[in-house]
């Protein structure tokens, strides 16, 4: 897979650095709101400028001192930036250096990345001024610019290609990466059960911000991982609530980046707070995300803090508000202490293998036919031709005499399910009516 050079945006919070994000992208990706602390975990999009891309990553605001939350927001930062291959250094024009602002700077100089001095917010002629106090600091020419209205952005940005590393056997690596799909999974549920937690452990790494205050998570976070299938991406979303609970303007956006998350992943895994039981809101994500077409794995995270009673209860919890899931995997985790997570990649690969199955005509037909002498349908209705058009999911194409009834393709889907193993994955069928 292609390894683009990663540009990474730092500063302290409320300089701008999401709005940027935006600008470059020309779209709102990143979450804004006129108030500190928006932005608390990395998000890395792709981008492009000049004919170079490169890959563009948000970080949280840099804080010195606060709550454990700040900390762990600023060794995020620190973090990013030690990865980066290029640093742009984000400072507010407008209120000019603080101490914050000087002690970032003194952790990236002690880094050998290329960086850059960007003043924003300069939002015109008479803001050119400000700039020249900035000088003083040592960190070469600042780069004026407003990043809200788009003002010396195309500037910075023909600097920042000329610092970005050679690419080596290009043609190469681009052909390589046309023939590698990267399967998504997501990671959704209700706010507060532990899904940074477990995203941290399936990459390795503590790459999204875990604290125990409900709603730490605004954004969509997402890191490619190697694994024995392949390349996965690992999507950590926001956690979603009914829509009647949705207090801020933030917190939407999160569930709207979320649910776009679900609609564009292959899998999703579903993390339930086994402490909490089974919810009818988990229930109607699993609705929401079956509707999407993706195949669900559900975690039920904190399984050690239960009894034994506790468990059994959870079980029939389980077959009572997901009767409508076909054949699920259920994990017992606890994402904390790393029990049973490595059960859960195996799962992923299974499910995958039966998203994107492919089943010949004859051995399709072989199971139409069974089912239908098994159980013929009402009204003098029948199959009598039927073909997979598609994959991920696994979509079929029934040719019958006339229409058929929902009961009916409901118990062919089962049979087809059942015939191929094709367990928790969704299958799609499509009725084309034909004389015969």
């Amino acid at each position: 897979m292609k390894q683009l050079p990663e540009v990474v945006i730092v500063g302290r919070p409320n300089v701008g650095k999401s709005t940027l994000l935006n600008r470059v992208l020309g779209k709102r990706e990143a979450i804004v709101e006129e108030r500190p602390g928006v932005t608390r975990d990395r998000k890395t999009v792709e981008a492009e400028w000049q004919g170079k891309d490169f890959l563009l990553t948000d970080t949280g605001g840099w804080l010195t001192g606060g709550s454990e939350l700040d900390k762990k927001v600023s060794r995020q930062a620190e973090e990013a930036f030690k990865e980066a291959d290029v640093v742009l250094f984000v400072v507010d024009a407008m209120i000019g250096v603080t101490d914050e602002d000087l002690l970032a700077l003194k952790k990236i100089r002690n880094i050998a990345t290329p960086s850059m001095l960007i003043a924003n917010k300069v939002d015109n002629e008479k803001h050119m001024d400000l700039i020249w106090d900035l000088y003083s600091l040592g960190f070469g020419d600042p780069h004026p610019v407003s990043s809200l209205h788009g003002i010396g952005v195309g500037d910075m940005l023909d600097k920042l290609v000329t610092l970005l590393p050679e690419e080596e056997n290009e043609g190469e690596e681009l052909a390589q990466e046309d023939d590698e799909k990267i399967f998504k999974v997501a990671l959704v549920g209700r706010p507060n059960v532990g899904k940074s937690t477990l995203f941290n452990q399936l990459i390795g790494e503590e790459r999204s911000i875990v604290h125990d205050m409900a709603g730490t998570t605004r954004d969509t976070v997402d890191t490619v991982i190697d694994t024995p299938s392949g390349p996965m991406c690992f999507l950590d979303t926001a956690g979603m609530r009914r829509r009647t609970k949705i207090k801020e303007d933030t917190e939407y956006y999160s569930v709207l980046r979320s649910l776009k998350a679900v609609d564009g992943a292959d899998v999703a895994l579903l993390v339930i707070d086994a402490t909490e039981g089974v919810t009818h809101q988990d229930q109607r994500l699993a609705e929401r995300v079956d509707a999407a077409g993706c195949p669900i794995v559900v975690i039920l995270n904190k399984i050690d803090l239960l009894s034994t009673d506790d468990k059994l209860d959870l079980q029939h919890q389980i077959e009572y508000r997901f009767s409508f899931l076909p054949d699920i995997d259920v994990h017992r985790i606890s994402a904390l202490h790393g029990k049973n997570t490595n059960r859960i990649l195996p799962s992923l690969d299974a499910a995958l293998d039966a998203y994107r199955a492919r089943i010949p005509t004859r051995k399709v037909n072989d199971i139409i036919r069974r089912a239908q002498q098994a159980q013929p349908a009402p009204g003098g209705a029948r199959i009598l031709y039927a073909t997979q058009g598609a994959t991920d999911p696994p979509t079929f194409t029934l040719f019958s005499n006339r229409a058929i009834g929902n009961s009916y393709l409901r118990y062919i889907e089962r049979q087809i399910r059942e015939g191929f193993e094709l367990g928790p994955t969704p299958i799609r069928l499509r009725v084309r009516l034909r004389n015969g």
